[in-house]
């Protein structure tokens, strides 16, 4: 009797990271491992074998949630639109929507990139069309408030047109201050998003 009573005390004293996890626990653990690495600037360090030590547990039990290192990346990346149409629509909201709602995600864009440098790098080179999973695309809340923040704006123009200019002064503005051709200047990213975004404050 006393010695179950210790195997179960010394079970209780590990950590999650050395016990087994449920289905979905172990897949959202990897994916939180891979961006705290992606975070500290270790992107090289995403491999399989790697982000099992870090969740303590064997690379084999990583296959069933991603079965290579492509997969993961993929879902690291998913990870990251979905963070950043979470960020724009927050920002979107407490600016009251319309044009100032639609400046904001742009702004709210080009801070991301720059706050996780990393995390925004991979999101925009794996999420290529073929790369869609079943779950959909997690840039797609980022997507509808572009669409949507460009009929406020250029209501005259196309959607489809006026959309792909948005993005890509953001997108351009953002790969130019993390290639460190700009520098860091919220005011200034302001003033320049504000020139396509709703204007001139």
């Amino acid at each position: 009797m006393a010695s179950k009573d210790n195997s179960v005390n010394i079970k209780e004293a590990l950590p999650k990271s050395a016990r087994s996890y449920h289905h979905g626990d172990l897949r959202a653990a990897v994916i939180s491992a891979g961006l705290k690495r992606l975070g500290e600037g270790d992107a090289r360090e995403l491999g399989l074998r790697a982000l099992a030590r870090d969740v303590g547990v064997s690379a084999t039990a990583l296959y069933r949630h991603f079965p290579d290192k492509e997969a993961l990346l993929d879902a690291l990346a998913e990870e990251g639109l979905r963070r950043l149409g979470a960020l724009q629509a927050q920002a979107w909201l407490k600016a009251g929507g319309g044009r100032a709602g639609f400046k904001a995600t742009g702004i709210a864009y080009v801070r991301f990139a720059h706050d996780e440098p990393a995390l925004f790098r991979l999101s925009f080179t794996r999420q290529m069309p073929e790369r869609k999973g079943e779950e959909g695309d997690g840039g797609e809340v980022a997507y509808n408030l572009l669409r949507a923040g460009v009929g406020e704006v250029f209501p005259a123009e196309s959607v489809d047109a006026a959309a792909l200019h948005a993005w890509a002064l953001v997108h351009g503005l953002a790969m130019l201050i993390l290639d460190r051709r700009v520098a860091w200047d919220e005011a200034m990213v302001a003033r320049v998003v504000g020139l396509t975004f709703g204007g001139v404050d």
